[in-house]
């Protein structure tokens, strides 16, 4: 069996036993909804979130997620992780975190942990929205560039700084492109463009 493909005894325990899964129809009792991904490339996450507005704390966290397991077990997890936590918090939640707490992902399955992530961001943006807080939403402006793991050119940006110089390097760091692909000129475009801006190469 190649290792790459084993799942670890969290990710099989978030996927047969998923928590905070949304099961009713009824969206109205929450503060913030964020949704992100794309069905017809294969997985579409929506978190939900109920805030305490006294503190800013997430009181409760709620999912929908049409995908594989990894896609399951990865937001089943984040949602475990964030309740208790402030906004702040829970917005500098990233992907490597969600894979530390399931003990790792198979590396063809590594881009389902992206989407929880943003989809949480979402549901934070959306709560400030909401409630006259615009300036603290962070990725207000940014321009949407991979549909399918909602990667913006901020995002693309970040990664040159932190750097990234060829589309692989690219890909490894945001998986951009690992959906249906179709964004893959435009987003080299967009990385040649911050490399030339940053590092005049």
């Amino acid at each position: 069996m190649n290792a790459k493909w084993v799942y670890s005894d969290k990710v099989k325990d978030h996927f047969m036993n998923p928590r905070n899964l949304m099961r009713e129809e009824d969206e109205s009792g929450f503060d913030g909804i964020g949704h992100t991904g794309n069905i017809k490339c294969g997985d579409e996450m929506m978190v939900y979130i109920k805030v305490d507005p006294a503190n800013l704390t997430v009181t409760d966290c709620k999912w929908r997620t049409y995908g594989c397991a990894s896609a399951i077990a990865s937001t089943s997890m984040l949602s475990e992780m964030v309740v208790g936590m402030t906004l702040d918090q829970a917005y500098t939640i990233k992907a490597k975190d969600i894979l530390k707490n399931l003990d790792g992902l198979p590396d063809n399955k590594v881009h389902c942990s992206v989407l929880g992530d943003k989809a949480l961001r979402a549901a934070i943006d959306d709560y400030y929205h909401k409630n006259g807080m615009e300036d603290r939403i962070t990725t207000q402006g940014a321009r949407v560039v991979c549909q399918c793991m909602q990667v913006t050119d901020e995002d693309i940006e970040h990664a040159v700084l932190d750097g990234a110089r060829s589309f692989t390097e690219l890909q490894e760091m945001t998986k951009i492109g690992t959906g249906c692909g179709e964004c893959q000129d435009e987003a080299q475009r967009v990385l040649s463009e911050y490399v030339q801006k940053h590092f005049g190469l």
